[in-house]
C-alpha cells in the first residue's frame, strides 16, 4: 500500500496531539511525575492484555537479548528521563511551546541516525532540518504582547526552566527513537512494534519504581490515584498516547528512516495550535503561526526524497 508509513505517521500525530491534552490536565492536578508512573502502569496492563490475545504471551521473551538491551535503554532515555522533562515542560510553558521545542528531536534524530545507523539524507533534507529549526525558533522566541493586550489575552510565560525541560524531552525523544530502531532491526526483519513498546515501558516502569522509592514520594502517587478526574485523564491519555501513539510511532520506522519519521511526527505542534486557541484560551501570535508554517515547510523538505 503506497504511503503506508506516512498514513501511520499522521495517525500517530493525531494520537499525540489528543493525548497530551489529557496528560497536561492531569499533571496540573497532581503533578507531572505521578502522572508518568500511572500512565506507564496503565499502558503496561493494556500491552499485556493485547499481546496475550495476539501472541499468547504477556511479555515478548522470544526477542533477542540485544533487542531487549537497546529497547530497554530507549525506554529509560525516552519514557523515563525524556517524558519527565516533557511533562514538566507542559506544566511550565504549556503544550504548544513545549511541543515546538520537542519537534527539534527530528533533526537531532536524523543526525543520530546518520551517525549510528548509517542512514543517508540528500542535501534538501538537511536544508529541511535548518528550515524546521528556524520555524521553531520563531515561535520559541516570539515577543510578548503589549501590557494592555496581555490583560485581555492569556499568554504563557516562556521561562528558561521550561525551555531546559523541553530540551531534555527533545533529546530523550531523539536518542530514544534511534535506540528503538536499533533494537527492532534483526536479520529476519523488524520486530513487532507493540511488543517493542512494551519492553520500553517495562524499563521505564522499573526506573519509576526505583525513583519513587529513593525519593520517598509514593504518597504523591497515592494522592494522584485518589483524584478520580486526574486518574481518568491519565488513563485516557495512556490509551491514546503510550499504547496507540508510541506503538504506531515505532511502526513508522518499518517504512521511513529515523530522521524522516521523526520530522513527520514533529507536525504535532502545528496540530496543537487549535487546542491552544479554543481549549486553553491562549493567544497565538501571528509570528508564532508563521513559525509553525515555516516548520511544516521544513518538514516537507525533509520528507521528500
Amino acid at each position: 500500500m503506497p504511503y503506508t508509513g506516512e498514513l501511520i505517521a499522521i495517525t500517530t500525530v493525531l494520537c499525540w496531539t489528543v493525548s497530551v491534552q489529557f496528560f497536561e490536565a492531569a499533571a496540573k492536578r497532581v503533578g507531572a511525575t505521578p502522572v508518568n508512573i500511572i500512565r506507564i502502569t496503565t499502558a503496561l496492563i493494556l500491552f499485556g492484555v493485547f499481546l496475550f490475545f495476539k501472541n499468547g504471551t504477556l511479555v515478548p521473551l522470544d526477542f533477542p537479548l540485544e533487542s531487549w538491551i537497546f529497547l530497554s535503554l530507549s525506554g529509560i532515555i525516552g519514557f523515563f528521563l525524556g517524558d519527565i522533562c516533557l511533562f514538566k515542560a507542559l506544566v511550565e510553558i504549556g503544550p504548544r511551546i513545549a511541543l515546538l521545542i520537542f519537534s527539534l528531536s527530528a533533526p537531532v534524530a536524523a543526525l543520530a541516525g546518520w551517525a549510528f545507523l548509517s542512514e543517508t539524507y540528500v542535501l534538501h533534507q538537511w536544508v529541511g532540518m535548518l528550515v524546521t529549526l528556524a520555524g521553531v525558533g520563531l515561535v520559541i522566541f516570539e515577543k510578548k504582547e503589549p501590557k494592555n493586550l496581555s490583560k485581555l489575552l492569556r499568554q504563557r510565560a516562556i521561562t528558561i526552566k521550561g525551555i531546559l525541560f523541553g530540551i531534555g524531552a527533545m533529546l530523550g525523544q531523539a536518542f530514544g527513537y534511534v535506540l528503538s530502531k536499533a533494537g527492532m532491526q534483526t536479520e529476519n526483519g523488524y520486530l513487532d512494534a507493540f511488543a517493542a513498546t512494551q519492553i520500553r515501558a517495562l524499563a521505564a516502569f522499573v526506573c519509576f519504581i526505583i525513583f519513587f522509592t529513593l525519593t520517598r514520594e509514593w504518597r504523591r502517587v497515592v494522592r494522584a490515584v485518589k483524584d478520580t478526574r486526574a486518574l481518568v485523564f491519565t488513563a485516557t491519555g495512556a490509551i491514546i498516547g503510550p499504547f496507540l501513539g508510541v506503538s504506531l510511532s515505532l511502526m513508522v520506522l518499518h517504512y521511513l528512516s529515523t530522521g524522516v519519521a521523526s520530522t513527520f511526527l514533529s507536525m504535532t505542534p502545528v496540530c496543537i495550535i487549535p487546542f491552544s486557541i479554543f481549549l486553553h484560551k491562549e493567544h497565538v501570535s501571528i509570528r508564532a503561526f508563521i513559525g509553525a508554517i515555516v516548520a511544516v515547510c521544513g518538514i516537507w523538505l525533509l520528507m521528500t526524497a
